[in-house]
């Protein structure tokens, strides 16, 4: 076996699972302002397809709003599926977990079909019972 991994505790695991459920059902209700609280108020969120990050929850709001939007205007509902989620508790108590993201995009004509297929990372931070986001970076799978 490669590369040495230490084990995750399944309560870390089942926590870190059920926030992204939670996190993900949030935004495909278009609930922003509950999802974004999800983010630490200096937290980031990068889109390799995008050229500037946004910076802060307020940043995180303005551009999910204009996405949900923009999606109602047209008709289109999305739904966010985590998986295949590897987490690496780190020495400074945050964990990073590095997930496959499908997004399916439903629409009245067509069904629902898969969109896009992408690799998000995230460095979370506890927060209590739950977790908070300090940064998220979502790239876009490419062929190799």
């Amino acid at each position: 076996m490669t590369g040495d991994k230490i084990a995750v505790d399944a309560d870390l695991r089942a926590s870190v699972e059920q926030f992204y459920a939670h996190h993900m059902q949030l935004l495909d209700a278009g609930r922003i302002e509950e999802w974004a609280a999800f983010f630490t108020e200096d937290g980031t969120f990068t889109v390799d397809s995008h050229p500037v990050p946004a910076r802060g929850r307020q940043e995180i709001v303005a551009g999910a709003s204009r996405t949900v939007e923009q999606l109602r205007e047209q008709s289109i509902a999305r739904r966010h599926w985590l998986g295949m989620s590897d987490l690496t508790p780190e020495d400074d108590g945050t964990t990073t977990v590095r997930s496959y993201a499908l997004v399916f995009q439903i629409t009245e004509a067509d069904g629902p079909a898969l969109r896009s297929s992408t690799i998000c990372e995230d460095v979370l931070v506890r927060d209590g019972g739950s977790w908070l986001i300090r940064a998220r970076l979502v790239r876009q799978d490419r062929a190799a």
